[in-house]
């Protein structure tokens, strides 16, 4: 079969599915303008959605933002006037950052901004001696999806657990987070923490196996320094 009449057979092929498509299109007018607008209308949310979801995230990480700044904001010096953004205890100044991280975490929970504002209205509530609130704040964070966040939240909570006397769930917690640590809390800080955990309970033993194990395994960084330190003997 020659180039030429292999080019023929070719047109009459493309000519006969161009054929086939458009009389299937019109067979078929319809169904094809029903899935066409679908496709426009499911298109548009999702770009609505997605505009959305960036309007809402800007506002909300300028209201964490603004909260942060009220947990960080200055304390005033003995004899100093009580200016705007100075608060004259640090009491004072954690009740109204937590204002503010209750209500970022509650307009905005389901965004990652709304998530770092239940941990951080779990750890003023905590400094506020407001227990109930705290553990309650601090959970949610746990529960967030962000790993390093979820891993903070639970070490703070252990930490909240050991400091009202609820060392087995603080043991759990600490337990949990040396099997599975991250960037935000690695193995040696849980470790050291509960080995801190058992001293303060006269569980010197168990302290001293977990510090021996982080000496040994981290010999010229810091949380080996701290283990070796620990397992020194006071003159």
């Amino acid at each position: 079969m020659d180039s030429q009449t292999r080019h023929a057979l070719k047109q009459d092929k493309f000519v006969q599915t161009t054929q086939s498509g458009v009389s299937w299109v019109g067979d078929h007018r319809s169904a094809v303008i029903r899935y066409s607008v679908a496709f426009v209308v499911v298109l548009g949310l999702l770009i609505a959605g997605a505009i959305f979801y960036n309007q809402r995230s800007d506002v909300a990480e300028a209201a964490l933002g603004s909260a942060l700044d009220a947990y960080s904001s200055q304390l005033a010096q003995p004899g100093q006037p009580i200016t705007k953004g100075v608060f004259a205890t640090a009491t004072d100044r954690a009740k109204a950052a937590n204002q503010q991280f209750v209500a970022v975490a509650s307009k905005y929970g389901w965004l990652p901004e709304g998530a770092k504002a239940h941990y951080f209205a779990g750890i003023s509530y905590e400094e506020l001696g407001q227990n109930g609130p705290a553990e309650t704040e601090l959970k949610a964070a746990a529960s967030s999806w962000d790993g390093n966040l979820s891993s903070l939240a639970k070490f703070a909570l252990a930490g909240f657990y050991h400091q009202t006397g609820h060392d087995g769930q603080a043991i759990d917690l600490y337990n949990g987070l040396i099997a599975k640590p991250t960037t935000a809390v690695p193995a040696y800080t849980s470790q050291l923490a509960l080995a801190d955990l058992y001293a303060a309970a006269g569980k010197t033993d168990q302290a001293k196996q977990i510090w021996a194990k982080v000496k040994d395994a981290d010999k010229t960084g810091s949380a080996g320094s701290i283990a070796a330190e620990k397992l020194t003997p006071k003159k």
